[in-house]
């Protein structure tokens, strides 16, 4: 983690929709991206649903139905997978609940439910302030605080250090409490504490940690629960333990517990002589604890004063919420002394990235020209942008004037919360993985909508299922599509997945046979060796899943998500400048004999359009080991075009407030030589009697005529099996035709590439007077078996 001096806060501002008011007491969780708030109280208690896209940047209120259970305060939240279960809490001043309900955020439907009484004692009682953990299929209930009084105006109140467990069902619904009994000295009786569980690598063994929390004075003690053995037990803890504390978050990112915030002493009190009588108030101090060594480091400590207003101000009753390495602050009370009442709620959104991002895949080709590559990669969540870079053996060569000058960039620096546009909004969460179209957003689960409202039934989920309502009538085949730059043109384009590839420097012919369902057959066909790894595929991480083809004979099917109507350009590739606020791009000296690495540039998304990239200063290129050095002013860079005919290598890195992340794997590609034709576009895959049917549109760049087109299927052989990057293909199909037919017997002999989802790979390719040019690969997307294609 960073030091304290080094943590790069982000205040979010211009968010979209409807910002819900100031609150405190509320509680949230994390499904996917979304950030989901329930309850809370600022003048009278909340009892409205809302959710943030972190995506996006967008705000909206689900259209929620069933039974809406009231508005709450300081209750219990927890989310399991899209089901997301609230406990307890006040429901007006001296009121509290021991109700259960159920939102099944899939459909945005609530649900009263009521578990069996435990076998032995008493279910829980109304309470506020207890925790509510969950692990595996069962909740966690601990502590709290109860009104003794049956008069709500007349509160009398008692602290809690009861103990339960809930029981759920798979999906939906609820088995029963029980009351476990545990070993060992149970933590003293007290509300407002957290709790959080964590299971460390390799041990197995689930552990339930308590800290902080209120029983007329602020506690700073730390529990530890062994769930396995239901032991409790007081660890040692090393370093700096955080001021005693209640209504702070605690929350776990790796094997680190997050603290933040909350009700602490005030400076100058003498807790040790007079407890219940000090006054208190908010903080922003921030620590965490690693949960393997039980250390406790401080990131910002109660002292250290924010004149710049960098980070969050202190806070109490807040929410945090984190998703991936990333954690994220809203709203919360903020007040100097309590005993004065002068605390306001806070409106603000902050999120803080706790650690370096992990480093990208391996640059893809979505296609090349004899000037230019459309690359992508991998998306890494919680990024604020991705550093491009190349090589080639090409000596580098100052460009014309007319090129050196600085490109049209927007301002600023990768801003991940405005990725969404404007007029955008996230209307639910499905278990769906919708077409293309949506390759950013849909395997996150999330239907982007033009429109403002929406229906529940439109988010009905496919539990487990890789196919949408529309296309599960039928096991035929399910794909995406990226043609070219242009994007999916109809449903019947969105069946493959296509990259460009040039096969023009390929290993003559050889022949291979294979024994397909107990019968001879001959492969004596033209067999294809790539001509580097790197040219393994454009894999997009967002594919849409595949099934196996069926044995019966539906002919002609093809079976294709509906696709989503997006507001947002799908692919952004516009290289921009880092601002101030984006860390420091590393540089290093280049040793002798190595080959300069270039930016190509920083991207907000993962895809660009490369016709170009910066000469750095004579001597320095990107290096992902040496840190704190500036990042090169590229308005002031010369700027060298790419060359028809040549081989690049490019390598990426994603960059978030910690810092940059090592780079990816090198890949490689070579541009296009001119007079060659483009490569054919709009593949399609549909089932037939004889096995699939393969289609395709000619190249929109023939520059010719067009002589014959080549087919190709990547085949099982032994030194695949030795190295899976290295496919072999063998040519199924020659002519003029745009369409061929891949029998059962040469899909029985077809290689399954596992280097991301299983897929089959085809290549196809065209051919004018000059040769052949570079070849659409496809990946026709498999189940998660091993199979023949057609079992």
């Amino acid at each position: 983690m960073a030091a304290p001096s080094l943590l790069h806060w982000r205040r979010v501002s211009s968010s979209t929709g409807p910002v819900p008011r100031a609150r405190h007491g509320h509680r949230a969780v994390a499904i996917r991206e979304l950030m989901i708030i329930f309850g809370g109280g600022n003048e009278g208690i909340a009892d409205e649903l809302h959710v943030y896209n972190t995506a996006t940047n967008q705000w909206f209120l689900p259209a929620v139905r069933g039974d809406i259970p009231p508005g709450c305060a300081a209750h219990g939240f927890v989310c399991d997978g899209t089901r997301i279960l609230v406990f307890g809490g006040m429901v007006e001043y001296g009121r509290y609940s021991n109700e259960l309900y159920e939102l099944q955020a899939s459909r945005w439907l609530w649900k009263k439910v009521k578990p069996h009484p435990p076998p032995s004692g008493l279910p829980p009682c109304p309470r506020l302030g207890h925790s509510f953990s969950l692990y595996g299929n069962k909740c966690y209930l601990f502590g709290g605080l109860a009104n003794e009084s049956e008069d709500s105006n007349n509160n009398v109140p008692r602290y809690l250090n009861d103990f339960y467990e809930l029981e759920l069902q798979h999906g939906s619904g609820v088995v029963g409490w029980n009351i476990p009994v545990t070993k060992g000295l149970v933590p003293s009786p007290r509300e407002s504490h957290t709790a959080v569980i964590y299971c460390r690598k390799g041990s197995g063994s689930p552990q339930m940690f308590v800290f902080g929390g209120m029983c007329g004075a602020r506690l700073d003690d730390l529990w530890q629960l062994d769930i396995e053995t239901m032991s409790w037990s007081k660890p040692e803890t090393k370093g700096t333990v955080p001021l005693p504390r209640s209504l702070h978050t605690a929350s776990v990112i790796g094997n680190k517990m997050y603290i933040f915030g909350g009700w602490v002493p005030h400076k100058g009190e003498n807790m040790e002589t007079s407890p219940h009588d000090c006054e208190w108030r908010c903080t922003s101090s921030f620590s965490y604890l690693n949960l393997d060594t039980a250390e406790w480091t401080t990131l910002v400590s109660d002292s250290q004063e924010d004149k710049k207003n960098s980070r969050p101000r202190p806070r109490a009753g807040h929410c945090a919420v984190a998703i991936g390495t990333r954690l994220y602050f809203w709203s919360g009370r903020d007040g100097y002394k309590k005993a004065l009442n002068s605390q306001v709620c806070c409106k603000d959104l902050w999120y803080l990235d706790t650690e370096k991002p992990l480093a990208p895949s391996q640059v893809q080709l979505i296609k090349a020209t004899t000037s230019s590559f459309h690359v992508k990669w991998d998306e890494v969540p919680t990024v604020e942008g991705y550093l491009l870079q190349l090589n080639t053996d090409l000596p580098y060569q100052a460009a014309s004037a007319e090129s050196s000058a600085a490109p049209s960039m927007p301002g600023g620096r990768a801003e991940p919360h405005r990725q969404g546009g404007s007029g955008t909004l996230a209307h639910g969460i499905s278990d769906t993985i919708n077409s293309a179209e949506t390759e950013r957003t849909a395997a996150k689960g999330i239907s982007v909508r033009n429109k403002a409202d929406f229906k529940a039934a439109d988010l009905k989920a496919t539990s487990h299922s890789p196919l949408a309502s529309g296309a599960s009538n039928h096991s035929s085949c399910v794909a995406d599509v990226l043609r070219k730059n242009e994007g999916p043109h109809t449903s019947a384009n969105a069946s493959v997945l296509s990259s460009c590839l040039d096969l023009r420097t390929v290993i003559p012919e050889t022949s291979v046979s294979g024994t397909v369902s107990g019968a001879q057959t001959l492969i004596a066909q033209h067999t294809i060796k790539t001509e580097s790894p790197s040219t393994n595929g454009a894999v997009v991480k967002d594919e849409t899943a595949l099934t196996a083809l069926s044995t019966k004979a539906e002919v002609d099917e093809t079976c294709v998500l509906p696709a989503t109507k997006i507001s947002r350009v799908e692919i952004h590739a516009t290289a921009m400048p880092l601002s101030k606020e984006t860390p420091s791009i590393p540089v290093a000296t280049v040793k002798a004999g190595e080959r300069q690495w270039c930016d190509v540039g920083i991207f907000k998304n993962n895809t660009a359009l490369v016709n170009q990239f910066y000469l750095l200063p004579k001597g320095k290129q990107g290096a992902s080991k040496v840190e704190n050095a500036d990042v090169p002013d590229y308005s002031l860079l010369k700027k060298q075009d790419l060359v028809p005919g040549t081989a690049y290598r490019f390598r990426v890195a994603a960059i978030n407030g910690c810092g940059i992340s090592p780079f990816s794997k090198v890949s490689e590609f070579k541009t296009c030589i001119p007079g060659f034709p483009g490569a054919p576009s709009a593949v399609r895959i549909s089932k037939n009697a004889e096995g699939i049917h393969l289609s395709w549109e000619p190249p929109t760049s023939p520059s010719g005529n067009i002589l014959e087109y080549s087919a190709y299927l990547a085949i099982r052989t032994a030194q695949i099996q030795d190295n899976p990057s290295q496919l072999v293909f063998m040519r199924i199909y020659c002519g003029l035709k745009t369409s061929c037919t891949v029998t059962a017997g040469q899909l029985a002999n077809a290689h399954i590439d596992y280097t991301s989802r299983p897929a089959i790979v085809f290549r196809i390719s065209a051919k004018n007077e000059k040769g052949y040019g570079p070849a659409t690969q496809v990946r026709w997307l498999q189940g998660n078996n091993k199979k023949a294609p057609l079992n």
